[in-house]
């Protein structure tokens, strides 16, 4: 499978990390020298990305202008201003819809992972349905409270959520999306706001969101101090 675009979400932020970084945009903190989103957008143009879109909010210009010089000379760079970035995330996906070649990868602007899971995606993705990569090593998660709990059956997910009981997953917050993720997330959207864990849900109601298993791959969001502190370990794994 090829694809062609990559949307990533940058609309947030931060608060959680402000204690460590007060001045510098979650995305751009260094991990292990090199601004934290770098290493997604060189997973992306080794993947075969052509085009990145950045959602972004308040600062957006600034953030864009950043993020800016770190893509190969040949990538084609989209910043999308979400106006709405108050709301929750799936408000930032719906931004681009009208903007992006769908399938289209998804990730998010404070995550680092490694390029294997592109692979995974890439090899297992169904074009026509959402696919998530999901991590079935729980112990390992740094912050298990707070991460997105997914519960499967074979490769279809059924259930999706953070206060979720019955799990065997973990949401990694990268995806092939198809292009009707943004009608489900407008469906979603007429109670007034959306989260993107409330479109794949609605999406796996209707059977059209698959799981893909990262295997040993690894994965981390930098989301607080903490995290932080466990990404600079963890990262040279990247390099």
């Amino acid at each position: 499978m090829k694809i062609s675009d990559a949307v990533i979400l940058m609309a947030g932020t931060g608060s959680r990390l402000r204690g460590s970084a007060e001045t510098i945009a979650k995305p751009l903190i260094p991990i292990v020298g090199r601004p934290l989103i770098s290493y997604a957008i060189d997973s992306f143009d080794k993947a075969g990305v052509e085009t990145i879109h950045v959602v972004v909010g308040p600062n957006g210009d600034e953030l864009a202008a950043a993020v800016a010089p770190l893509l190969p000379a040949l990538m084609k760079f989209n910043p999308i201003p979400n106006q709405n970035w108050q709301k929750q995330n799936g408000v930032s996906v719906l931004a681009a819809a009208g903007k992006v070649r769908a399938p289209f990868f998804l990730a998010m602007g404070d995550h680092l992972f490694e390029r294997s899971i592109l692979d995974q995606l890439l090899a297992q993705a169904d074009p026509t349905r959402l696919n998530l990569a999901i991590d079935r090593k729980i112990a390992s998660i740094f912050d298990l409270d707070d991460a997105m709990k997914v519960r499967t059956a074979g490769n279809r997910i059924v259930a999706i959520g953070k206060k979720l009981d019955d799990y065997d997953a973990i949401d990694t917050g990268i995806f092939i999306c198809p292009e009707s993720i943004f009608e489900y997330l407008r469906r979603v959207l007429r109670k007034g706001d959306c989260s993107l864990a409330d479109g794949v849900r609605l999406m796996a109601e209707e059977g059209n969101a698959l799981a893909v298993d990262i295997g040993e791959a690894w994965w981390q969001d930098v989301d607080t101090p903490e995290m932080l502190g466990r990404a600079e370990q963890e990262a040279t794994r990247l390099l």
